[in-house]
């Protein structure tokens, strides 16, 4: 049996399972109308737990405000989180600078369900999934081109200055926004997706259905309402198992994606062979200088697109030949290490982070920010130079 209670805006869905009752409260995570209508329910309900679409890292960071202040940026580079670190905080900041427009804290609704859980004596549940999981698994199931596909997507998320006008406001505090970005990207980028939406809703149902309780609330952004709907019914017809143990784990990288990093190392060593025995010395030297030259100024191009201090640009530029042929390591860790070391962050950056985030200058005035730019836009030129590099090595040796 199900049946729907519709409120002003935003959506709450009672559905009725094996005499378990689940009442869904989808919201927007950037509107008053979201808090309200999870205000009103939680109280008139009184389930016996409160599910909340949040897991124990954010959770620390809407509640406490303390989880940027653990960040250790210089580990983050070597091992070679860099990229989820970035894509995480331009997420955030986009929920921010839509938050300031609708006068309402990104989760805010969160936060007043959890709250009020603990004033009713209710228990609360974390039902969703680490962020950096999701966001590492969508990493790995990406292809070489849908990485750079996202990144490009971020990367232009940040220069934007669009103005939402009234009407697009109002649309956006009646939906779960970061929901509809999401589908918007996943159109050329159908992976995304289906680890951050798909799997998801299937996570977010197994871990609501697993909480004890004949009535429990659950608290989530209206777009995984139908999925998780879904989901809870198979769940209780017994058509899915319950064990999601799967979807935490990071996907091993197949052969194809084990040698796809190798491409441009075998191709290089075959052009440099190929020049050894068809065009002599002089050319390979030339081809050599000119591989060098290209690769060291693309990669020193986007370092000096960060600002970073001159000797990450010297760093990147000496790195980058070499760190083209060996993808155990990349110019842009190398250059971020350097930048991080010579300009360390100071307490004040931490401090400033959530705000400076919202704002595309802040990240070349704060030192956290800075790294992650320095090392983003040096991988993401230096690519492009490697790709062009390897062209002009293989005109002249070819």
């Amino acid at each position: 049996m199900e049946n729907t209670v519709a409120p002003s805006r935003q959506t709450t869905v009672r559905i009725d399972l094996n005499g378990r009752e689940f009442i869904l409260v989808g919201t927007a995570h950037i509107s008053q109308a979201s808090v309200d209508e999870v205000e009103t329910v939680i109280r008139a309900e009184n389930p016996d737990k409160v599910c909340v679409e949040l897991d124990e890292g954010r959770y620390k960071t809407i509640v406490e405000n303390a989880a940027w202040k653990n960040i250790d940026i210089s580990r983050v580079l070597k091992e070679k989180k860099g990229f989820l670190l970035f894509a995480n905080i331009i997420l955030t900041s986009f929920q921010k600078r839509l938050g300031l427009e609708t006068g309402v804290k990104p989760g805010e609704e969160m936060v007043k369900a959890i709250n009020l859980a603990k004033e009713l004596g209710i228990d609360t549940v974390l039902c969703d999934r680490e962020v950096q999981t999701t966001l590492r698994r969508a990493w790995a199931k990406s292809s070489f081109w849908g990485k750079n596909k996202m990144l490009a997507v971020l990367l232009s998320s940040l220069l934007t200055n669009e103005k939402i006008s009234p009407e697009e406001l109002e649309k956006i505090k009646e939906k779960d926004i970061m929901h509809s970005m999401l589908e918007e990207m996943s159109r050329y980028l159908p992976k995304v997706k289906e680890v951050l939406i798909d799997e998801r809703d299937r996570y977010l149902a197994v871990k609501i259905f697993q909480a004890e309780g004949r009535k429990n609330v659950a608290v989530v952004g209206a777009g995984h309402v139908d999925g998780i709907v879904g989901h809870l019914k198979l769940l209780a017809e017994g058509k899915e198992e319950a064990d999601v143990s799967e979807l935490e784990t990071i996907p091993k990288s197949g052969i194809l994606k084990k040698i796809v990093p190798w491409t441009i190392p075998v191709l290089f060593s075959g052009l440099i062979a190929l020049g050894v025995f068809t065009k002599g010395p002089e050319a390979l030297s030339t081809g050599l200088l000119t591989w060098t030259i290209v690769t060291a100024s693309s990669a020193a191009l986007g370092s000096l697109l960060s600002f970073a201090h001159p000797l990450a640009t010297l760093a990147a530029a000496a790195a980058a030949p070499i760190t083209s042929i060996l993808p155990i390591i990349g110019s842009g860790m190398v250059s971020g290490l350097v930048q991080y070391n010579v300009k360390k962050p100071k307490v004040d950056d931490f401090e400033a982070l959530p705000n400076d985030v919202m704002l595309f200058r802040r990240f070349y005035h704060n030192r956290i920010l800075k790294v992650l730019l320095n090392f983003i836009l040096t991988n993401f030129v230096g690519s492009i130079g490697t790709i062009v590099g390897l062209s002009i090595l293989g005109i002249r040796l070819g």
